[in-house]
């Protein structure tokens, strides 16, 4: 496919609520979106980079720079026939994976359109409706939280699960469990505990989570291997897979028995269906974690979460959860038994608000082909 243009946008959104995790606290987000247009076609891609890099080495200012600079004009002078071919494209930029999944993932949409079928199947989904959990961030006391979990529980959420750190754990687990015994209950530290610490996560055994997600360090295996052999509760990563290889050696030393695959985390569809591949050879169960993304991302997230191995409830929730107004039509709703139906329509299946998204943006820039030289 020939690549006519590749806009990047900078949109600010507020959040309906403040999000806090062991990392801090997010009141809005700066979204970068990436439209490229080939062939009368256009695909969208969201990067799920935070404002800054405490979730990853990438920020939002970050992954401007190095689309513009590196990326973009790298993508732009090539033909790309699939999504597949982002990899090689851009294998001369180490790492900034969130960066690359934004294009990547837009790639991945046009080449649904241009094949006429919804992007789930395209990348090979076998489901017409998703599992919805949602994730809770930490609360100003526990009785506010018990009302959040009542209502996300009547809107028919399959799983709750909680972010956590130490002074927000074990006594708002004996609360919520004391409350709803038979709930599917998970937490998440986002690497806040350290091994040290390995007597006060034991006692996470009595409230039978289905998880606890990155207990300790964002780079690590290791320690986290040590750390499953004492804990009936299934360790899940997150921050540590970055690719196929990270989840297979996490596999292999027995770090975890549940893996969060993230699309912007991996680099984009290509790397994350090899990890939900090589996850699934080994009988690991995965699920999509969220970003706070925009419709964008989150078509993207539901797209890939009907890959056969994907048996957990992810955090693909509703639009309204986090923003007043969205920026895809229809908005993304989640039905009274917790599930998001599966559009039908070729590529990611929402329309892009263009005119919201004009109205949002505070910066612009297109993107040319590099100029080859020699």
């Amino acid at each position: 496919m020939k690549i006519d243009a590749i806009i990047l946008r900078e949109l600010h959104l507020p959040l309906v609520r403040p999000f806090e995790t062991s990392l801090g606290v997010t009141h809005n987000r700066r979204i970068l979106l990436a439209e490229i247009q080939s062939e009368g076609l256009t695909g969208w891609g969201e990067c799920t980079a935070g404002e800054r890099p405490f979730f990853s080495a990438e920020s939002t200012d970050s992954a401007w720079q190095v689309t513009v600079n590196e990326l973009g004009p790298m993508l732009a002078s090539e033909a790309p026939e699939h999504g597949g071919d982002c990899p090689r494209i851009f294998r001369q930029v180490r790492g900034n994976r969130m960066a690359k999944a934004t294009l990547e993932n837009a790639i991945w949409d046009i080449e649904a359109q241009r094949e006429g079928v919804p992007l789930s199947r395209l990348i090979g989904g076998v489901r017409d409706a998703i599992p919805c959990g949602v994730s809770l961030g930490i609360q100003a006391s526990i009785p506010e939280l018990m009302k959040i979990i009542e209502k996300e529980l009547a809107a028919g959420y399959q799983r709750i699960k909680l972010k956590c750190k130490l002074g927000w754990d074990v006594e708002v687990f004996e609360r919520v469990r004391s409350r709803w015994p038979g709930i599917m209950l998970s937490c998440d530290a986002n690497s806040a505990y350290r091994l040290r610490d390995a007597d006060h996560l034991v006692e996470f055994d009595a409230f039978d989570l289905l998880m606890i997600e990155q207990p300790l360090w964002h780079d690590d295996f290791y320690y986290h291997s040590m750390l499953q052999k004492r804990l009936q509760t299934p360790i899940c990563l997150d921050e540590s897979i970055r690719n196929r290889r990270d989840a297979l050696a996490s596999i292999e030393m027995e770090s975890c028995k549940i893996i969060n695959i993230k699309l912007g985390r991996v680099g984009g569809f290509s790397e994350a269906i090899a990890v939900h591949n090589a996850a699934q050879e080994r009988g690991i169960p995965v699920w999509c974690g969220g970003m706070l993304e925009s419709g964008v991302g989150r078509s993207h997230n539901i797209a890939l979460s009907t890959l056969e191995n994907f048996t957990l409830p992810g955090d693909v929730s509703a639009s309204a959860r986090y923003w007043r107004e969205d920026i895809v039509e229809p908005e993304i709703t989640v039905s009274s038994a917790g599930e998001i139906a599966i559009p039908d329509t070729p590529g990611r299946g929402y329309e892009v608000r263009t005119d919201l998204v004009e109205r949002l943006t505070v910066r612009k820039e297109t993107i040319r082909a590099l100029e080859l030289v020699g």
